[in-house]
């Protein structure tokens, strides 16, 4: 990833308490060529996603045709995690995204907007938001909005 992906998702990681600590699991995208075998590369993909994801945890897949939440629904939602101590799997799929096999086997699907984002982008986007989140949580200043 370029460096400033590193220092953004960095920047909004070290910003959250321990009990709402970011951790980032990467999954190095399979090489694609013109000839490449897409499928093969998602099932690869969906089980490293799948292996990767702690024992117990809720898996929200981002997907383009997942829910529409907003700021202060996923705060809502990050509050309820916490108060159930619930860890949380956030799935990023690859370019193609995520394997149709797998992404049927998750309940919970989220879209972060109809419009499609290269995943370096997706990566900070959402530790801002889980961030923004959390500051609404704690009564912070750094939300603005409604």
């Amino acid at each position: 990833m370029p460096q400033w992906v590193e220092q953004g998702f960095r920047e909004y990681a070290q910003r959250m308490p321990k009990l709402c600590q970011l951790q980032l699991i990467e999954i190095a995208a399979k090489k694609r060529g013109k000839n490449a075998d897409t499928a093969r590369i998602l099932r690869d993909e969906a089980a490293a996603l799948q292996e990767s994801v702690p024992k117990g945890a809720l898996v929200v897949a981002l997907d383009r045709r997942g829910k529409h939440i907003d700021t202060q629904a996923l705060a809502s939602k990050l509050q309820t995690w916490v108060d159930d101590s619930q860890d949380i799997a956030i799935m990023i799929g690859g370019p193609e995204g995520i394997a149709p096999h797998y992404l049927s086997q998750i309940q919970t699907k989220w879209s972060l907007s109809a419009m499609t984002f290269a995943h370096p982008v997706v990566r900070v986007m959402l530790a801002e938001q889980l961030y923004r989140a959390w500051s609404i949580n704690a009564n912070l200043p750094y939300h603005r909005g409604d």
